[in-house]
């Protein structure tokens, strides 16, 4: 009985040293490097600003003149200030032209032409803007546009020509005129629109329409025959039967 005591102390010693030397190795494989911190989020570590993780260490990120730090360990730790671009390790001046400012975006030339210039190379030239034209602030496209009564062709604004019976309109595309109510666009010119008997113009003022019991039929407005026992519709340009009538073909006929 003594014996078997004895074994069991001594199993017990040996598992609580085992036990132990595991957790010292567990304690000095988790162990932070100098320059590193816990990671706020997850087990582990990683390294301070101004370091970069290598292997199990945290080493010094070379920072080049004119960069500051980024907050991620992962990478070459640091990027270039405004106005300046990277370039072999380093970090270059951008070179802004007369007549123009650094961007707000940190990636493309790093730079953009005042209002009334255009980037032409390296270099901001002024914009050409024609007789009778305007700056525009559009972000693309051409940077003028033509006054009232003008239109662009080319690299100039020419006068519209607007025929009898039109005005100019406000659209700053197409032909720039339309035709006033009552006429209508025929060959570039303004023709009056023919209203037949027993129709008026429509609202549009660009065709016309029949008075209520005729129907459009080759330019014409014809009326409506009405068979018996039979009504107009709301539209003014149908019919239907009255109850209890029903419609077969053009009569309407008892049930």
């Amino acid at each position: 009985m003594r014996l078997a005591h004895s074994a069991s102390i001594a199993f017990l010693l040996l598992l609580c040293t085992v036990i132990g030397s595991t957790a010292v190795a567990q304690t000095n494989a988790n162990a932070m490097p100098a320059n590193a911190v816990a990671r706020r989020f997850g087990n582990g570590w990683e390294c301070e600003r101004g370091f970069r993780q290598t292997g199990e260490t945290c080493k010094p990120v070379a920072l080049p003149a004119n960069a500051y730090f980024t907050a991620s360990s992962i990478g070459k730790g640091w990027e270039c200030s405004r106005g300046f671009r990277e370039a072999g390790g380093g970090c270059n001046s951008i070179l802004v032209p007369e007549h123009a400012y650094l961007s707000s975006g940190s990636y493309g030339d790093g730079w953009v032409c005042e209002r009334a210039y255009e980037k032409k190379g390296s270099k901001c030239s002024p914009i050409n803007v024609p007789a009778n034209g305007f700056l525009s602030d559009a972000a693309y496209g051409r940077s003028w546009d033509c006054s009232r009564g003008f239109r662009a062709s080319g690299g100039a604004c020419i006068a519209v020509k607007v025929p009898q019976n039109g005005f100019l309109d406000g659209s700053v595309y197409g032909k720039g005129w339309t035709c006033e109510r009552g006429f209508r666009e025929v060959a570039e010119n303004c023709s009056a629109i023919e209203i037949p008997e027993h129709a008026y113009l429509e609202s549009s003022g660009r065709d016309w329409r029949c008075e209520r019991g005729y129907s459009k039929t080759s330019g014409k407005c014809q009326k409506i025959p009405l068979p018996e026992n039979a009504f107009l519709e709301d539209n003014g340009s149908s019919w239907d039967c009255e109850r209890p009538f029903s419609r077969h073909g053009e009569k309407c006929l008892a049930p």
